[in-house]
């Protein structure tokens, strides 16, 4: 059975902090917009208080959450857990999202504040304002043993900073926000620091979507399989059914053929 709670219980807290991963969901406003669900290894994640938890964004190709949670009247953000071994356990955060980017004055004091180990892909902290925390049974969930965290996302960033520092804008991290981390896949402003560097020095965002549901498509091939709008379809339905109308009421009756005949209009 679910349990839900407005706030993180201290039951919790022990188990949450055993993870070696979780997911955060999220999606914009708009109902044409896509949803999100991002995984995230590692432990570099906490909980403040009983309504705030935070977590460790890295650099990646995506930048979604950050949309979502810079979409001025969005923020919405789910973070989930689940268990892989022992006994069967998933665990939801809801609340609002807000992302300290580094290189802002909050990210450099939450870091220095709490002795937060960051490396070089190091994005954002996000911190969650918690209004629901819930339990579910996760039976269906299978097991799985837990065997290391990838170190290929550190060392892949560390060789990018040494080039950088050697001189190769290019292989700066702000030349790489700037290049995937300014839009989403829905076209809205991503990480700031991306968005703000890619629009001084004229870099273009990364194409990430393709087809009739990328930004700027024509809007009219979009919802169904065969490149047919359903709103066509309805419109070529109705105007059958008003032509078919028209139709049978111009039909002749018996009594108007009879009429007919008999001025010998009709054979």
């Amino acid at each position: 059975m679910g349990v839900f709670y407005e706030t993180i219980p201290n039951s919790l807290v022990p188990w949450i902090k055993e993870q070696q991963m979780l997911w955060v969901g999220s999606a914009p406003l708009s109902g044409e917009g896509h949803i999100n669900i991002s995984p995230k290894g590692g432990q570099n994640f906490g909980i403040l208080d009983e309504r705030t938890f935070w977590y460790m964004d890295l650099t990646g190709s995506g930048v979604e959450t950050h949309a979502h949670l810079h979409e001025p009247g969005n923020g919405r953000i789910c973070v989930m857990f689940m268990a892989f071994t022992g006994p069967p356990k998933i665990v939801r955060i809801w609340g609002t999202g807000r992302p300290l980017e580094n290189g802002t004055a909050e990210y450099s004091a939450f870091v220095a504040d709490h002795k937060v180990e960051t490396i070089p892909g190091s994005r954002s902290i996000i911190i969650v304002d918690v209004h629901q925390c819930g339990t579910s049974c996760g039976f269906s969930v299978p097991y799985y043993d837990f065997v290391g965290h990838r170190d290929i996302l550190n060392e892949h960033f560390r060789k990018k900073e040494e080039k950088a520092k050697k001189g190769d804008e290019k292989e700066s991290i702000d030349y790489y926000w700037a290049w995937k981390s300014q839009l989403s896949i829905d076209g809205l402003p991503g990480m700031r620091r991306g968005y703000e560097y890619a629009q001084k020095h004229g870099v273009k965002p990364l194409k990430k979507m393709v087809g009739p549901y990328a930004p700027g498509a024509e809007k009219g091939v979009r919802g169904s399989s065969n490149g047919v709008d359903p709103m066509y379809l309805f419109v070529v339905l109705l105007l059958g059914i008003v032509i078919g109308g028209a139709t049978a009421l111009s039909v002749v009756t018996p009594e108007r053929l009879r009429a007919l005949q008999e001025k010998g209009m009709v054979v």
